[in-house]
């Protein structure tokens, strides 16, 4: 194994037998992955600044918190590998290989049909929301999911569960949920990858939303 301090720069892994190596907490910029063996590996926390994944094998590799951002993943084989919040946006996932085994890659909250959603506000409020079936939806590699519309059902307290006519979002003091009342997000931002973005953030169990922040 190669001695890494804290990262490494313009290093070539290309073609390399990498099974179960363990590259944890590591920057790796300019490096050139491709068509390398990381089965099983653990990239968890990694920076990969304009790495090279095309066609390297990631299966049942853990790739939380990782963030590929401007690197290229084109025909790399994800078959079981965890990405529970890795950054995707601006990489390139062309003909990117999944299954059924891959955590967090597919769209965690359903793709058609109504829902229902929750989301927390000031106050320790919780927001109870129907996504209709026509609202357009979205998550990245997390449970948080952002829709561009809804109806608000119901805001409770999260602790007592006392009934509130309104809420207020910690992310726009501007925009208000009222009981009974459609709220629509017309800053919704269809990429799925882009997390931190417009739209109406929720989670699809009350827990869930009671734990954020």
């Amino acid at each position: 194994m190669i001695a890494m301090c804290n990262g490494l720069k313009n290093h070539d892994f290309s073609f390399r037998k990498l099974q179960n190596a363990d590259f944890h907490d590591l920057t790796f910029e300019n490096v050139d992955f491709s068509n390398a063996d990381l089965t099983g590996a653990n990239l968890e926390n990694c920076l990969c600044r304009n790495c090279n994944f095309s066609g390297t094998i990631l299966r049942g590799a853990s790739l939380k918190g990782t963030d590929f951002q401007d690197s290229n993943l084109r025909e790399a084989d994800i078959s079981g590998a965890n990405l529970f919040f890795a950054m995707l946006e601006h990489a390139d996932l062309t003909k990117i290989i999944h299954d059924n085994q891959t955590q967090f890659f597919d769209l965690y909250c359903p793709a058609e049909g109504p829902l229902i959603g929750y989301k927390k506000c000031f106050g320790f409020k919780i927001v109870q929301l129907l996504i209709p079936a026509d609202a357009r939806r979205t998550s990245a590699t997390n449970t948080c999911c952002r829709c561009d519309k809804a109806k608000v059902l119901t805001i409770k307290d999260m602790y007592t569960l006392e009934n509130y006519n309104e809420a207020v979002s910690y992310v726009d003091s501007e925009f208000i949920y009222r009981v009974g009342k459609w709220v629509v997000a017309e800053n919704f931002n269809p990429n799925r990858w882009a997390d931190s973005t417009g739209g109406i953030h929720f989670w699809l169990t009350r827990k869930e939303a009671e734990g954020y922040m």
